[in-house]
């Protein structure tokens, strides 16, 4: 009897024209000559048995046709190959290939039948290849456990999962050629219960397979075939409501003009209908319940994602039978699924149907029993399924708004701000839906009117309204590029916003506030960079991408039209919020993306001179720092030598500064008399002056009004008295700082004199000076402040100046002393390594504030970065970053990434720097605890404890390659013992060294030897243990142990063991990849000479040390840790006994017992091998106790399956879905049941279902009894 199988997708679903006349050669004879070999018929051929295989066809008793098959195997192998590189090739029609295979069906459907089935064997990457012999005589488990032996398993790779040009279309070209053959063969072959029988029983027997290749295969090849089916269902359907049409017309003709012969014909036409779409619906019962069900939930998520993109397309094909929610809950259920390919499918399966408004009442209790789930999703870790998520709940809202809640709404409208770009589109995509797309139906008579009348006024008030409720005002850039897709219009819409900033309200119209106004004016600015720029915003996207012709002649309209309406409205709009420092901050961004050369053609000058005046205004009114610098970069925008404007600007800009420089000279003079006390006003006039400078040179060369020598002699001043304002100093730092960076950019630039190069020097060094006596302010923000100029000047004059071949710029470069270095390290320490409550200098000293917490955080962070970078860029001394990662653990949470990067920057510097640094770091805090806690300290301590946790961390950071880290590591080690020995114990030898307790931390550091460097590690440690330490047991001498058997363990095969057993195949290529060509492997020469640099000359190279030293501590036996700790390894070929083990008679020391060890190593060989004999018995045992199970389960149907789908292998466990999914559900598996055609009569009760797993396990089938 036949099992089940499934089908996958892409089937080009039939034109009503095509039902009758798409060109099959399974032709429908119109005058009935090869009549439909299926039910009702004289000539109906029943499915046979086994012994009846082969006896149709060519006279019935011959095994095959001429020159077709003789049931050997070799000719069958060429014969079979055929249809298997026709679909490969993917070149020749289709349809022809299938034509041909008909017409070998009909001259003999065992031997075509046999061409298909070693079809579906080969396209699993199955070597093997069905016989004659086979198919005549052999159940068709015995086949599929036949084919599996024959698999190739070396490689996991099969036809649809190759890679390569000739496999890229492989799997359209399999999915097309099923549904080719159905299709071609639905008019009769699929009805006369032999071939599809076959066809499908096979794919549900190898749909069970244990070997990937098969179970994907078919899966694949019986969801397509399902699909294929349901098309067939449904032409079937229509041609069924068509006959009973026509019959009634037919009937309801009055007596006279009725036909009979004619209803007769219609009745016989509709019987034979409702026959074959009884034949269809047994075939996709035994498909849907032999494969669906069971894979649906496989392991491999290829299989699972197969099978919900099938039954989305059943469910959209032919709804009225498979759109229900017994076929809805697998999609539902599936959404939980763990991988995002299969949930991606979910979801794109559910748009189709959602798609279509007519289907909506069909899925009211399916969307509200998985809404949730649905709107979870739109926050998926994979982006592509939050990405459909999105777009299906767009689906849903636009089906019908009342089946989400404004909670569903609110979870979707956040991720506008998201920084992944599909999400936020999509997400903006919603928004517009929900908030945008509705229009009332009085504004259809003002749809030309334009400015504050336009219907887009309302809609910016909406924008304006959401921007301001979800309370994230500083990305309304992120807002705009989610939307800028779908809402083009409305956010190109700038007459209508500027209408609404410049023009009075209209009657009865309610005002913008001021915070509208605002955020309104932050939008504007935004959709107008996002028009000129065409890129969305930093953080969404790779980078700008080259625009195509389309985009930039959008991209010059926009800009065109951006100025000829700014270019009026700006000196306006920035006359109307002179005062406010925020929109006026915004509105002078705008000049930026104007074309400036409309100034001209357009005659715009007087308007101009009205922003220019406007500007000048506004630098005159605010002392804030924003204002002023968005002053600066407007007038350096305006400010290009390529357009006609240049000298007008030039003109306003020179007047202006001049009017400052004056100004603060002015100012100065009075503000640092001697004998007189500045009052306040005179210093905020300074400050107000300095700012705007400061500001000003930002973006402006002013060298010309030099204002180094005032800069230097308020800082001076600043340091003598001691009294000076904090922000004066701060921001004459700055100003001092831009002075320097531009001479450095003009002698760079242009060539310069010898003059030039020592005045900045001259320059640049006082002002390091100066800096430095400010680290030392009482004031924390000008300590910041001197902090981060002075990092900046030390990076820029460092070595890294005369790269690129600036070799001139040599006398510039500039090493801080050591005196400096220490003031920077220590700012570091006393400012960034605080603790968060510590900080009493955040914004308004709030420090319940999380924000100020957050942005004082953010500060501290810039500060260690900008220190790091001395470090990396070697300005300062390596060794200085000691004490910063000694903090890595502490501060882990705040400052982790900086201090990881800094480590791996370190690294590939210096290795063995870095490794000396890491090293002292671990010192420090051990003497910091030594200092706090005496050396009598508990070595379980949450201090001691701390401190290994960070060796383990710092080990980590070393990274698998044991080679490219091997001097690194070894002079960590020599470092450690050197620090643990170096104090003794003042009370004799009889007690251990003072630090001995720092090799209990060292020992974290001794997986990463290799194992010869562990026997030299060992040596070097024994030079500093007396012959009393080795014999000592106390628990003070545990740290020592406990760091000898660390380098003992895994490094003693080399040395300790006389026999070493078998290594794994991974070891074993490993040691083949890393031996040296020549044979023995050496320690470099760098860690010999590392080791060896304060040693005698007597042990001078570690190699030779192993060889001659006498080692005092080394007891009379040998610990065989090698066959005792572990499994034993394999000897190198290179190694002898000899070679691990020298004998050194002159030390006299006792000679090792050999013997005793050979016995025992190969009493324990011959134990294991006495336990993988018995293993394999045990095996031997099961595969015959499972032969003989599929044996008395074998039924006497060819094609049925031998045992159940198998589910703790193969599938998923189900558990930890959402447990009340079945509420309302019927979880039982539905027999797929057509709907009845229009006035279709009660149908009679379907056949047996053959395929139901419970009649395959009924003992009237199997025929034999189960116990």
């Amino acid at each position: 009897m036949i099992a089940a199988p499934e089908i996958p997708t892409d089937f080009t679903l039939l034109h009503e024209s095509e039902t009758h006349y798409a060109s099959d050669t399974d032709f429908e004879d119109i005058d009935g000559k090869n009549q439909k070999q299926g039910k009702g018929k004289t000539c109906k051929k029943g499915k046979k048995g086994p012994a009846e295989k082969g006896k149709s066809g060519n006279g019935g008793g011959k095994p095959g046709g001429p020159n077709r098959m003789n049931g050997h195997h070799q000719q069958n192998g060429v014969e079979n190959m055929m249809l298997f590189e026709v679909v490969k090739m993917g070149k020749s029609a289709m349809q022809s290939v299938v034509d041909d295979w008909i017409e070998s069906y009909k001259h003999d459907r065992d031997i075509a039948l046999l061409d298909l089935i070693n079809f579906f064997i080969q396209c699993s990457g199955c070597k093997g290849v069905v016989t004659a012999e086979m198919f005549r005589h052999m159940q068709n488990s015995e086949i599929i456990r036949k084919m599996t032996e024959e698999f190739d398993e070396d490689s996991g790779d099969y036809p649809l999962t190759m890679a390569g040009p000739q496999w890229k279309k492989f799997k359209s070209s399999f999915c097309e050629f099923i549904g080719v053959l159905v299709r071609q063969c639905q008019y009769s072959i699929i009805y006369d219960e032999y071939m599809m029988d076959t066809v499908i029983s096979l794919l549900t027997g190898l749909s069970d397979s244990q070997v990937r290749a098969f179970r994907h295969t078919s899966t694949l090849a019986a969801m397509k075939l399902m699909t294929a089916l349901v098309n067939v269902a449904l032409n079937l359907s229509i041609n069924m409501d068509n006959t009973q049409r026509q019959y009634e017309a037919e009937r309801n003709k009055i007596i006279g003009k009725r036909a009979n012969d004619r209803l007769e014909l219609l009745l016989q036409k509709r019987k034979e209908l409702q026959e074959n779409q009884d034949e269809i619906e047994n075939m996709m019962n035994a498909i849907f319940k032999g494969v669906f069900v069971h894979r649906y939930r496989d392991a491999i998520a290829e299989i699972r994602a197969i099978c919900i993109e099938e039954i989305g397309i059943w469910m959209k094909m032919y709804s009225d039978a498979f759109l229900n929610d017994s076929y809805l809950k697998y999609v539902g259920w599936t959404m939980h699924d763990k991988q995002g390919e299969v949930r991606l499918k979910c979801l794109t399966a559910l748009q189709g149907l959602y798609y279509n408004k007519e289907l909506n009442s069909k899925l009211e209790l399916f969307t509200s029993r998985f809404k949730d789930r649905i709107v979870s999703m739109t926050l998926d870790k994979e982006y592509d399924v939050a990405v459909q998520a999105i777009k299906l709940l767009t689906l849903v809202l636009q089906s019908s708004e009342e089946v989400l809640t404004a909670e569903d709404c609110e979870n979707v409208y956040h991720l506008v701000y998201s920084a992944h770009r599909p999400v936020a589109v999509a997400a903006g995509e919603f928004l517009y839906k929900k908030l945008f797309s509705r229009r009332d139906p009085e504004e259809d008579g003002i749809l030309k009117r334009r400015g504050r009348q336009s219907p887009n006024a309302n809609l910016v008030k909406t924008l304006v309204f959401f921007f301001l409720e979800s309370e994230l005002h500083e990305h309304a850039a992120y807002l705009v590029d989610s939307m800028w897709d779908c809402a083009t219009d409305l956010l190109k819409d700038w007459e209508c916003m500027n209408s609404l900033l410049l023009e009075e309200p209209l009657n009865g119209e309610e005002p913008l506030t001021d915070r509208q106004e605002s955020a309104l004016i932050e939008i504007m600015l935004c959709t107008i960079r996002q028009a000129a720029e065409c890129h969305p915003p930093v953080g969404r996207g790779t980078g700008k991408r080259v625009l195509t012709a389309k985009e930039k002649k959008t991209q010059l309209d926009d800009r065109t039209k951006i100025t000829e309406l700014f270019a009026v409205a700006l000196p306006q709009l920035l006359a109307k919020y002179s005062v406010d420092a925020e929109k006026v901050t915004n509105l002078l961004q705008l000049p930026q993306y104007f074309d400036l050369e409309i100034y001209t053609t357009g005659r715009l000058e007087k308007h101009l001179d009205a922003l220019l005046r406007q500007i000048r205004d506004i630098v005159e009114k605010h002392t804030d720092t924003d204002v002023l610098e968005a002053c600066s970069k407007t007038y350096h925008a305006l400010c290009n030598e390529e357009f006609t404007i240049f000298n007008r600007v030039d003109i306003a800009r020179s007047q202006l500064i001049d009017e400052l420089a004056d100004k603060f000279n002015r100012l100065l003079e009075d503000f640092l008399q001697e004998g007189e006390e500045p009052d306040e006003d005179d210093a905020y006039q300074v400050l107000s002056t300095l700012k705007r400078i400061t500001a000003f040179h930002n973006a402006h060369d002013l060298s010309r009004w030099d204002l180094f020598g005032c800069n230097y002699k308020l800082l001076k001043t600043g340091i003598e008295n001691g009294d000076m304002p904090e922000q004066i100093v701060i921001h004459a730092l700055q100003c001092t700082h831009y002075v320097i960076l531009w001479q450095l950019a003009k002698i760079t630039e242009s060539s310069s004199t010898k003059d030039d190069l020592l005045r900045l020097k001259k320059q640049m060094r006082v002002f390091c000076q100066i800096c430095q006596h400010y680290l030392t302010n009482v004031n924390t923000a000008v300590k910041e402040q001197a902090f981060t100029i002075l990092c900046d000047v030390l990076m820029i004059f460092s070595h890294q100046i005369m790269t690129g071949g600036r070799d001139m710029l040599e006398p510039l470069v500039y090493t801080p002393d050591s005196s400096l270095q220490s003031e920077l390290l220590s700012f570091i320490l006393d400012h960034v390594f605080i603790d968060q409550d510590d900080d009493n200098n955040s914004a308004d000293g709030q420090q319940d504030d999380e924000a100020s917490k957050i942005e004082a955080l953010h500060k501290r962070r810039n500060l260690l970065a900008a220190f790091c970078k001395l470090i990396v860029y070697t300005v300062v001394e390596m060794n200085t970053a000691a004490d910063i990662f000694k903090q890595y653990m502490k501060y882990y949470n705040d400052y982790g990434d900086i201090i990881k990067e800094t480590m791996s920057k370190t690294r590939q510097i210096d290795k063995i720097q870095c490794a000396k640094t890491l090293i002292l770091s671990l010192q420090q805090l051990f003497n910091e605890m030594i200092q706090e806690n005496g050396y009598n300290f508990d070595r379980s301590s949450p201090t001691f404890s701390g401190i290994k946790e960070l060796a383990r961390r710092f080990a980590l950071t070393f990274g698998l390659d044991q080679l490219k880290t091997r001097e690194a590591i070894a002079m960590l080690h020599k470092d450690g013992i050197e620090f643990a020995f170096k104090e003794p114990n003042p009370q004799g030898e009889s007690h251990p060294p003072l630090n001995l307790a720092f090799l209990d931390i060292l020992s974290e550091f001794s997986s990463k030897l290799l194992r010869q460097d562990k026997r030299t590690v060992y040596v070097y440690l024994e030079k500093f243990m007396t012959f009393q330490m080795s014999l000592r047991r106390e628990d003070v001498w545990l740290p020592l142990m406990s760091y000898r058997n660390s380098l003992l363990a895994g490094g003693d095969d080399d040395t300790m063991s006389v026999i070493s057993g078998i290594s794994s195949r991974g070891s074993t290529v490993r040691n083949k990849k890393t031996k040296p060509a020549t044979g023995k492997r050496k320690v470099p020469e760098g860690v010999e000479l590392a080791l060896t640099e304060e040693s005698s000359s007597s042990d001078s190279m570690w190699l030779n040390r192993e060889q001659t030293m006498h080692t005092p501590v080394m007891m009379q036996t040998p610990q065989l840790t090698s066959t005792i700790m572990r499994e034993p390894k394999r000897l190198r070929p290179e190694e002898s006994y000899m070679g691990v083990y020298p004998m050194q008679p002159e030390h006299h020391q006792a000679p090792l017992d050999y013997n005793t060890q050979v016995t025992w190593m190969l009493a324990q060989r011959q134990q294991e091998e006495a336990a993988r004999q018995q293993e394999r018995a045990a095996m031997n045992y099961v595969k015959l106790r499972t032969n003989l199970q599929h044996a008395i389960r074998r039924g006497t149907s060819l094609m049925e399956d031998d045992e159940e789908p198998i589910v703790e292998d193969v599938m998923m466990s189900s558990e930890g879905r959402i447990e009340d999914l079945n509420e309302g559900m019927d979880f039982d598996t539905m027999d797929i049941d057509l709907p009845p055609s229009k006035n279709r009569r009660e149908r009679t009760e379907l056949k047996p279902d053959f395929f139901d797993p419970a009649s395959i396990m009924d003992e009237s089938v199997l025929g034999v009894s189960m116990f």
